[in-house]
This record gives C-alpha cells, structure tokens and sequence, in this order.
C-alpha cells in the first residue's frame, strides 16, 4: 500500500494552448493542487518554434514540481485535420519528454477523463471544471478550460491507475469515481 501522494503532470495537448496541471493524490483518493498552467506559442510562428516553445514549458513543470508520472490526452479523429495534426504533435512533444525523465506516460481520452471526472462520459467543459475545483477544494474554477482538462487528466490516472487505491480508514469513492470503477469491472469481465 502506497504511504504517499502521487504526484501526476497532467497535459492537454495542442499547438496554440497547451494546459499543464500538477497534482498530488493522497491513498484516499482526495486531490490537492501543485501547480497549473497553460503554454502557449502564436499560430503565427514556424511549427519547430512552436513545438519548442511547448517542450520549453513542459520541461520547466517537470524541473519544477518532479511528478511521478505524466497523464496526456489522448488524440481523438475530428473533422478538422489541422488541428488533429497540431495536437498530436504536441502529444508526442509531452510523451517524449516523459520519457527522457524517466517517468512513465498514459494517455487517456476525453470521454475517459470526463466519466473519471464527472460520471458522464460526455460532460460539458464547465461540468468538468466545476468537478475539478470541487475535488481539488479550489475557491475559482480553473481557468482557461486547457488548464482544467490538463487537471482532470491528472486525477483521472490517479485514479484508474490504481496509485491512489484507497486504504483501510479512507472516505469513500465520490459517485463519478465508484461509476468509473463500476465501468472498469464490467470491461475487465466482459474480456
């Protein structure tokens, strides 16, 4: 049983908007916010520019705060190519970065993060980040909605990934995340 926090890097990749978000996350399952942030580089600039600017930020968060692990969104198929293109060279920029420190990476969809989140799979941006300012006991809603999506990531790995599993003595599950455990059994026995 682990005696720590887990301390996870959340990312939400994209080009223009890049959302980092660093949480610990007690055996209790209960959050608490290091860090949260958003680089950004001009839709104006070269694309190296660009993608250096985002390994830039992300390498300062992890200089910074050393998480254990690295969560990043995962790519998803949309209409607009351009912008698919952009994200998952973002994504590839955190995944390689993960790497280069050591530290193990998980990508995790959007529907993924929302139903760890909120219960709902298809949760509106404002309900994920009203859920991350509730369980992170935030006084504001994080803002802009790349900085809460990079937050989300973190606590939905903590969660699934079993590195938060509550201990004897613990509160309960939340309903979002006894849904998500609920879901994970029927996957795991569906198999």
């Amino acid at each position: 049983m682990r005696t720590r926090s887990l301390r996870v890097l959340g990312i939400d990749p994209g080009l223009t908007r890049c959302g980092v978000g660093v949480v610990d996350v007690a055996p209790d399952r209960s959050g608490r916010l290091v860090h949260v942030g958003v680089i950004r580089s001009s839709p104006e600039m070269p694309l190296p520019e660009r993608l250096a600017i985002i390994a830039a930020g992300i390498r300062a968060v992890l200089a910074e705060h050393s998480p254990d692990v690295v969560a990043v969104e995962r790519v998803f198929a949309q209409h607009n190519v351009r912008t698919v293109m952009g994200t998952a060279q973002a994504s590839g920029v955190a995944l390689l970065l993960a790497a280069e420190h050591g530290l193990p990476a998980e990508t995790h969809t959007p529907s993924e993060v929302k139903a760890a989140i909120t219960g709902y799979g298809s949760a509106d941006k404002r309900q994920v980040q009203t859920m991350v300012a509730r369980v992170l006991r935030l006084d504001a809603l994080p803002q802009p909605a790349d900085a809460a999506d990079a937050l989300a990531l973190a606590l939905c790995h903590a969660w699934r990934s079993g590195g938060a599993v509550a201990g004897p003595g613990a509160t309960p599950l939340t309903p979002a995340q006894r849904a998500w455990a609920d879901a994970e059994r029927l996957v795991r026995t569906s198999r």
